[in-house]
Formats: structure tokens, C-alpha cells, sequence
């Protein structure tokens, strides 16, 4: 995963800024100890005129405000640039998984793509607004310092050698062993989300059943892993505290410890001289020392970051199975729709699900699919929109394979109305114009037409008509008005095929068949895809297409099939009496 690519013009002049920042921050923090060294001295040497001390403090003062101004601007800026990048990585990431076909959702799940576009670029932000600051701070910082104070006492300098090597190699063990369960808690943090969201999505069935208990220990068990790792992860890390203290007060007591013994055994007139190089030595150590504290907090942050990254780097190099074909068709038909020796399995599946279907519908006309459950209905439709490729054989719109088309154009001649209904957050308005913005949006007329022929009536009757709310998901209407709602989406886009998945399983006969006989009337010319579970759905349609185990069993009328097709005529008399098929 390359984050360069999220440094635009603007990031790069800001990163620039915050070096420079960064660089003059830490050359007022080194003056410090100069100007604290020559208030010691002055001190020292008994000075009556207090102006000297006054303006050395004075200069000391200017600089630690300077610095703290600096340092302000620095994490202004720091966290900006952060932002920016997060926000971009976030749309990459959303627009990456905006042209995922089926398989590649399956592959990730939907929790874990929640989780990837939450959860972890927040770990990279934090890490960019944080770890910029650290990784060039630090590094000039420590060397600054040591160049500073080289050749002033090879003692002193042993002695903080010796205590940065220490921190060092805490620091390393507390890494490797670190570093691996960053790496689960991404995991487990996926699988938190996933009970989660399993539990408030069937929520009603839950409490239908009495599951409280069973899902509590589902979410008590995950979240008792996710728990315990973070756990070992905390362990470690609060040895880094008090380790760097001892680390620091170490050191502050070893630099005393060799200066009282070096002062001591120096001349009268060279102790002063000691006594100063000190106290400048004691400064400059505690910002070396605390430049490998604030590395720490990158060694904190970035194996998360790094595992983030990572999992971010699995989406966004993620290939598409769909790809978009060159666009350039010239369509040779309209309405129709055409199934050659088509054979579909999943991928990594060792059965089809589908096997050698062959049909073709003509504009206008409706076809409908009906078999028992698993028989590969919604499956065959969905190769139409191209939510899956087929396996073997073709599937053509208007004459064209449907891998030809880009996926705009293919879409924007269909519409699609799911088996399970869908209604997004907003209004009755914005559900029914959802859909392409460079389309021309329906016109009232058109959007009470497309109420009209789905049978929802309930519209007119809602608060406010069209602007009434729609909570997210629906919630706030029924089965029934939710799949209306759906239906009059699809037919108030003018398409010319329109696909119905088991769409009319929440009406009642009535309206089904109401609803039916308006798509006939009103809605001429638009060839309907049906599949449905009920033989009062079908019975009517121009064509029905009878599904065993993938296969095609029958393609006719009602009244043919019930002849020839044995599994349409078993389906037949397990909702119908013979006296009222003989009847029909």
C-alpha cells in the first residue's frame, strides 16, 4: 500500500512546514540548557548585579514559549494532514468496494469491510498525526544532543549510552512479542462486529425466541477474546512506563553520582567548570533519554498501524471479478433478453448451480421462474445484471453479451427489485428517484404513476405524501409497503427489463394479482423477469421457466406445463386442488 499517493500538493507543502516547525522547535528546547548553565554560573560566582540573571531567564523563558507556539502549530498541522489522508484513504476504500462483485464481499464479509473503513484507517490516522511529529523530532533531537555534548565526559556519556541501549532493548521485546497480537485484535475487533451486527439485524427473531442468553454468551465469548488479548497487549506495554522512569532516574542518579566523584577530584578552580558541564550534561541526557521515550510511542502505535495497513492494502489491491466491458456495443435488439448454454458455479465450488439453460425472452414479453427452493432462481437472474459471470455459455441483453457492456449502461437498462426489500434513509421521494443523478429525475406525475401500478396506495395517506420519512432500512413501514416501495423504485426508472426476486411473496393474492395486471396495462413494453414461489404469480405470464436442481424441467405456458412438466404440475397441486387448476 502506497500512502504517497494521498500526499497532494498541499500535504507535501504542509510537511514541509511541520519538519521545518519541528526542526526549530527542537533548536530552542537545546538552548535551554545553555541558558540555565549560564544563570548556574552566574549564580555561582556570586554576581550582585541580578540584570545578567534577569535576561539570561528571560531568554530562556522566550525560547520555552517559542517552542510551546511551535509545538501548537506543529499539531495543528500534524492532525490537518492526518485528516486528510484518512478521509481520502476512507473515499479509496469506499469507492473500491462500490465496484466489489458479490464474491469479492463474500470474501472480506461485510463486518470486516465496516471495521477496514473504520476502525483501522483510524488506527493510520492516529499513527500519521502522532508518529510525524515523533519520527522527525526524535531522531534530530537525540543527534543534536549527543553532537552537543560530545567530548565533555566519556563517564557521563558511558553512563547514557548504557541507558539508551537498555530502553532499547525493552523496547524490542516488547515489540516482537507485541506485534503478532496487534495483528489478532484486528481480527477479533472483526468478529466483535460481526456478533454485534448479527444480533441488532435479527433482533425481532431474537427476542422471538427467547435468544437473549444465547446471543449474550455469543458477544460475552468474543468480546472476552478480543478482551484478554488486549489484555496481554496492555500488560506489556505498561512495562514501557515504568521501565523508561527507572530508565530516567537511573541515569539522572548515575550523571550526579560521576559528577559529585569527578568534582571531587578536580582542582578548586576547574570545579565551577564541572559543576556546570553537569548540569548542562544532566539537560541534554534527559532530552536524549526522552527522544527514545517519545520512539516508543511510534513502537505503541505502528504495529497496529502496519497490521491496519495491511488490511487496508488487501482492499484496495483487490481485483474485481466484474470488470467493466470496452462499452462500444451497438445493440441490435431492445427488451431483450437471451440465456445460451448458460452454466454457473461459485467460485471455489466443485458443483454448477446452474447447468445448460438456453431461453430467450422478447420485449415486452413476461417470463417467469418458478421451482422448488435451491433450484437456482435468483441465481440465474442475478447473472442478467451481471451481479455474478457466468461460468460457461452466454447471457445477452439486446442481443449483446452482457460482458460487453459497461456496467453503467448494463444497469441503467434494468430495473432491479431485490428479494429482500431495500429502502434507504430519507423520504418516500428519495427512495423512489433513487438511482444514476445523470438521469432526469421523475416528475411527480411520474412518481405517483409508478405508486399507482405498485399498488401503493398507502402513500397518499402518509403525513406528508412523498416527503414522508423513511427511517434507515425501512423500519418504519411493513413487509408489504417496503416491497411496493421497491417496485415502484424500479418501474418509476423506465427501464427496459425489469427484475422481480420473489418480489410479491408480502402481497396478499389480491394485490399481487392487482399489481399484475397494472404492470400488464400500464406498463407496456417493459419485459419482466418474475421469480416467484406462488403458481397464481405465474400463471399469466408469457412464458415460465421450470428450475430442478439447475436444470431447466419446463419452458411454456401454465396450461402446456401443467401437461408436459411433471415438477410444474407436483408444484401445482401443492398449492392448488385439481378441480381449481381444472378451473384455471
Amino acid at each position: 500500500m502506497n500512502f504517497l499517493q494521498y500526499f497532494k500538493t498541499r500535504e507535501w507543502i504542509f510537511t514541509a512546514m511541520i519538519i521545518v516547525l519541528i526542526v526549530g522547535q527542537v533548536w530552542l528546547d537545546l538552548k535551554l540548557p545553555n541558558y540555565m548553565t549560564k544563570i548556574t554560573q552566574l549564580v555561582e560566582m556570586g554576581v550582585d548585579n541580578t540584570t545578567d540573571i534577569w535576561i539570561a531567564g528571560g531568554k530562556m523563558l522566550a525560547c520555552a514559549l517559542g517552542s510551546a507556539v511551535m509545538a501548537v502549530i506543529v499539531g495543528y498541522c500534524c492532525a490537518k494532514l492526518a485528516a486528510t489522508v484518512a478521509q481520502r484513504m476512507r473515499a479509496d476504500v469506499f469507492d473500491k468496494v462500490q465496484s466489489f462483485g458479490m464474491n469479492e464481499i463474500k470474501k472480506f464479509s461485510v463486518p470486516s469491510l465496516i471495521t477496514r473503513s473504520t476502525n483501522d484507517i483510524t488506527q493510520i490516522q492516529l499513527t500519521v498525526a502522532m508518529g510525524l511529529q515523533v519520527i522527525v523530532k526524535a531522531p534530530v533531537m537525540a543527534i543534536w544532543a549527543i553532537v552537543t555534548i560530545l567530548g565533555k565526559s566519556w563517564e557521563w556519556s558511558l553512563a547514557t549510552a548504557v541507558a539508551v541501549i537498555v530502553l532499547m532493548l525493552l523496547i524490542a521485546f516488547i515489540v516482537i512479542f507485541a506485534l503478532p497480537r496487534f495483528r489478532k485484535i484486528q481480527t477479533l475487533t472483526d468478529n466483535v462486529n460481526r456478533v454485534t451486527r448479527e444480533n441488532l439485524t435479527g433482533l425481532r427473531v431474537v427476542r422471538a425466541y427467547n435468544a437473549e442468553a444465547f446471543e449474550s454468551k455469543k458477544f460475552e465469548k468474543a468480546n472476552q477474546e478480543l478482551t484478554g488479548t488486549n489484555l496481554v497487549v496492555n500488560r506489556l506495554m505498561a512495562i514501557l512506563s515504568p521501565g523508561m522512569q527507572l530508565m530516567v532516574s537511573g541515569l539522572s542518579l548515575a550523571i550526579y553520582w560521576i559528577g559529585a566523584y569527578l568534582i571531587n577530584a578536580a582542582d578548586v578552580a576547574n570545579r565551577l567548570v564541572l559543576f556546570s558541564d553537569m548540569v548542562v550534561f544532566m539537560s541534554y541526557s534527559m532530552l536524549i533519554v526522552m527522544s527514545f521515550v517519545m520512539l516508543t510511542m511510534i513502537f505503541i502505535m505502528l504495529p497496529r498501524a502496519v497490521v491496519s495497513a495491511k488490511r487496508i492494502g488487501e482492499v484496495l489491491n483487490t481485483k474485481p471479478s466484474i470488470i467493466d466491458g470496452k462499452g462500444d456495443v451497438a445493440p441490435t435488439e431492445q427488451g431483450t433478453v437471451e440465456f445460451k448454454n448458460v452454466s454457473f458455479k461459485y467460485p471455489n465450488a466443485d458443483e454448477y448451480v446452474l447447468k445448460d439453460i438456453s431461453f430467450k425472452v422478447n420485449k415486452g414479453d413476461t417470463v417467469a421462474f418458478i421451482g422448488s427452493t435451491g433450484s437456482g432462481k435468483s441465481t440465474l437472474i442475478n447473472l442478467v445484471p451481471r451481479f455474478y459471470d457466468v461460468t460457461d455459455g452466454e447471457v445477452l441483453v439486446d442481443g449483446v453479451n452482457v460482458k460487453y457492456y459497461k456496467q453503467a449502461d448494463l444497469l441503467n437498462k434494468i430495473g432491479y427489485v431485490s428479494q429482500k426489500a431495500v429502502l434507504f434513509s430519507g423520504t418516500v421521494r428519495s427512495n423512489i428517484c433513487y438511482g444514476d443523478n445523470s438521469k432526469p429525475e421523475p416528475t411527480d406525475d411520474e412518481i405517483n404513476n409508478a405508486l399507482s401500478i405498485s399498488q401503493a396506495s398507502f402513500v397518499s395517506k402518509m403525513p406528508d405524501g412523498l416527503d414522508s420519512h423513511i427511517a434507515q432500512g425501512g423500519t418504519n413501514v411493513s413487509g408489504g409497503q417496503k416491497q411496493r416501495l421497491s417496485i415502484a423504485r424500479a418501474i418509476a426508472r423506465k427501464p427496459e427489463i425489469c427484475i422481480f426476486d420473489d418480489s410479491f411473496s408480502a402481497l396478499d393474492y389480491r394485490t399481487d394479482k392487482k399489481l399484475r395486471d397494472a404492470l400488464r396495462k400500464k406498463n407496456k413494453g417493459v419485459t419482466n423477469l418474475i421469480v416467484a414461489q406462488r403458481i397464481g404469480t405465474i400463471k399469466d405470464a408469457d412464458t415460465i421457466v421450470v428450475l430442478d436442481n439447475g436444470t431447466m424441467a419446463g419452458c411454456g405456458k401454465h396450461e402446456d406445463l401443467l401437461k408436459n412438466c411433471k415438477v410444474y404440475k407436483e408444484i401445482a397441486l401443492s398449492q392448488l386442488t385439481e378441480e381449481e387448476l381444472g378451473n384455471e
